[in-house]
């Protein structure tokens, strides 16, 4: 096969990353690409078998030097040039791809490829409305949002127009998980862009790789998307028209949307059950998959509410003892899904504390001697400060059947195709926006940090299938009646229940068009691409 049929496909640390550059890889193998998918040899174990089976697909690992993808915090240095001399090993050693997809959060690869002339593609997991929010602030030039005023953003729809919460969005408190990045709003109100090139790129260096864009800087992607010949987004027409038009417009290059970038099983049985045994493997949980259906199945139609913060980030453990309580008040039954590890710490009661580095990193640890136990006062649940995590001990005896709770993995598919779902408690993680989108449930949105605040303005300004948790969301300060109240101004809403089903008929056909004509758009531009 001559090198012009090979595409690299170089994924990001984590699963929201991962899952859809191998479903990309499909999409690509199927218009006769040979699709190769170059990651660490940390995440070998997260590759189903099948994936293997398709003959235009190939998995190159790179050898890691830790048994684990790495924190930012502990040598990401090392790691990179490790997996830098891998990927040039490579190329050395097999015929040179036609183009590299990467994805954004790996744009250091980049100049790997630079140097050898070979393409690349910047690919953003994540959907359209964060980026053309973060690059519409920045040319917009606020500089301060007073309380109760928005101000509109040129080219973007009238509902995104910003307010004072949105710049008031910024990471919890403490560092953000390295493996997240810093996507979202800024800290502060952007100031004015640096004078721009002919292209319409900033001239000087590029931002700083990590984090939300500094006041006065520009999105961190830019310098990625200057380099490369085009961008591809996890997203479609259907669901983000006018943000793939706005980059499209901005950047003057082709932009394309070519997702959701879900399991073909997804969009094969869009009015039938999904069932996740058949689609990902299992991972480590205290239920099995019947034991989640048949619970489902004893509920009525619409009843439950599914929560779950995915498995990259959650709410403090003081908010998920304001969590378990609104559970416990509530009448609705509830599957409420928590990952091992679950619960950042909150910020410390009185003046600011510091805490001294611990094995080089700036993050806290868990609190020195026994557990601690918080609430132990009438009403409360025990939250625990364990290394694995945050558990509601005590709340599945007080609910009794009328609430399932799921320690570590769980069939999301599944629950979110059943029909006695009728609401998802999100942090508005992309790829769980939109398979909760694709299956008509509504949203109640509860973002903790970077591409989750703009998915959620999208959800509930834009599309308007689901609705803010609470107005204090900058301040991180959710009670327990926030979320309560926030529960049945959701499950209790019609229309945007409605909508949400109105929304989801878009993609009842498959695959949605828009996403198959822009890879049929991808695949002829490489073919020309290679031919001068």
């Amino acid at each position: 096969m001559s090198s012009e049929s090979q595409i690299w496909v170089i994924p990001f640390f984590g699963q929201g990353h991962l899952l859809p550059s191998m479903e990309l890889c499909k999409h690509i193998a199927s218009r006769n690409f040979k699709a190769t998918l170059i990651i660490s040899s940390n995440l070998s174990s997260s590759i189903p078998s099948s994936f293997h089976d398709h003959p235009l697909i190939q998995v190159a690992q790179i050898p890691s030097s830790s048994p684990t993808p790495p924190e930012l915090s502990s040598g990401p240095h090392h790691h990179h040039s490790n997996l830098a001399q891998g990927i040039a090993s490579l190329l050395e050693n097999t015929s040179q791809p036609a183009c590299a997809v990467i994805d954004n959060m790996m744009d250091w690869t980049a100049d790997i490829f630079k140097k050898l002339k070979i393409p690349t593609i910047a690919f953003f997991t994540s959907g359209a409305c964060s980026a053309a929010l973060e690059f519409a602030m920045w040319k917009a030039r606020v500089v301060d949002i007073k309380p109760g005023e928005t101000i509109l953003l040129p080219g973007l729809p009238e509902e995104m127009a910003l307010t004072d919460s949105d710049l008031k969005q910024g990471p919890p408190p403490g560092p953000p998980p390295p493996q997240l990045g810093g996507f979202g709003f800024p800290r502060g109100p952007p100031g004015p862009p640096p004078p721009a090139a002919a292209d319409g790129f900033p001239l000087g260096h590029p931002p700083p790789k990590m984090g939300p864009p500094q006041p006065g800087g520009q999105p961190q992607w830019m310098g990625t998307a200057k380099d490369s010949v085009a961008l591809m987004l996890n997203s479609c027409h259907e669901l983000e028209g006018p943000f793939l038009d706005y980059l499209r417009l901005q950047i003057g290059k082709p932009v394309w949307g070519v997702g959701p970038l879900l399991p073909q099983q997804f969009w094969k049985s869009s009015d039938s059950l999904l069932h996740d045994r058949e689609i990902r493997a299992n991972k480590q949980s205290n239920v099995t998959e019947d034991e989640v259906m048949g619970w489902l199945d004893s509920k009525p139609h619409g009843s439950v509410l599914y929560v779950s913060f995915g498995t990259e980030v959650a709410p403090t453990k003081q908010q998920f003892q304001q969590l378990a309580d609104a559970l416990e008040a509530s009448n609705r039954p509830f599957i409420w899904v928590i990952q091992h590890g679950s619960g950042r710490p909150g910020p410390p009661p009185g003046p600011p504390q510091f805490l001294g580095n611990q094995h080089g990193s700036g993050r806290p640890g868990p609190p020195p001697g026994p557990p601690q136990f918080l609430g132990n006062q009438p009403g409360s649940n025990d939250v625990v400060f364990e290394e694995e995590g945050y558990f509601p001990h005590g709340l599945d005896q007080k609910v009794g059947k009328r609430g399932l709770i799921i320690h570590g993995w769980a069939p999301q598919l599944l629950i979110l195709s059943h029909a006695s779902t009728g609401g998802f408690l999100s942090h508005c993680g992309w790829n769980s926006t939109v398979e909760a989108i694709g299956r008509g449930v509504p949203l109640l949105a509860w973002p903790i940090r970077g591409d989750q605040h703009s998915n959620a303005k999208l959800v509930v300004n834009h599309l308007k299938v689901g609705c803010m948790i609470s107005d204090n969301l900058a301040q991180q300060n959710i009670k327990k009646d926030d979320i309560a109240e926030g529960v049945e101004r959701l499950m209790g809403n019609e229309d945007i229940k409605t909508q949400a089903v109105m929304l989801s008929t878009k993609f009842q056909q498959g695959f949605p068009a828009s996403s198959a004509v822009s890879l049929d758009a991808f695949k002829d531009f490489i073919v020309n691409l290679n031919a001068h």
